[in-house]
């Protein structure tokens, strides 16, 4: 199992959410976010502009994940309006509490 981040601009929510639709990805969860810092090339603004920001995470299988990513890679910036990033982190364990 993987745990997949993906931080985008609020504007960009709707490229996002179908990016997981087509992958399959229909259990997430959404977070706002306040991006702080000088700002990095390749879209990561900080301090430099303000926007609202998001972050998606989801727990999927080793193989959704790598679809996942590559599904991201290949969002043009004409589609979503701003790059999407994405970070793909182990997961050690996951359980669920009892009923």
């Amino acid at each position: 199992m993987k745990i997949v981040l993906l931080l985008y601009l609020e504007e960009d929510g709707p490229a996002v959410t179908k990016l997981l639709a087509d992958q399959g990805v229909n259990a997430y969860s959404r977070l706002p976010l306040e991006g702080h810092g000088a700002g990095k090339a390749g879209g990561w603004y900080g301090d430099i502009a303000t926007h609202s920001s998001k972050m998606i995470f989801t727990i999927v299988s080793d193989e959704e994940a790598v679809s996942v990513m590559e599904a991201v890679k290949g969002v043009s910036v004409q589609d979503a309006g701003h790059p999407i990033h994405a970070a793909l982190l182990h997961l050690e364990a996951w359980v669920h509490s009892s009923p």
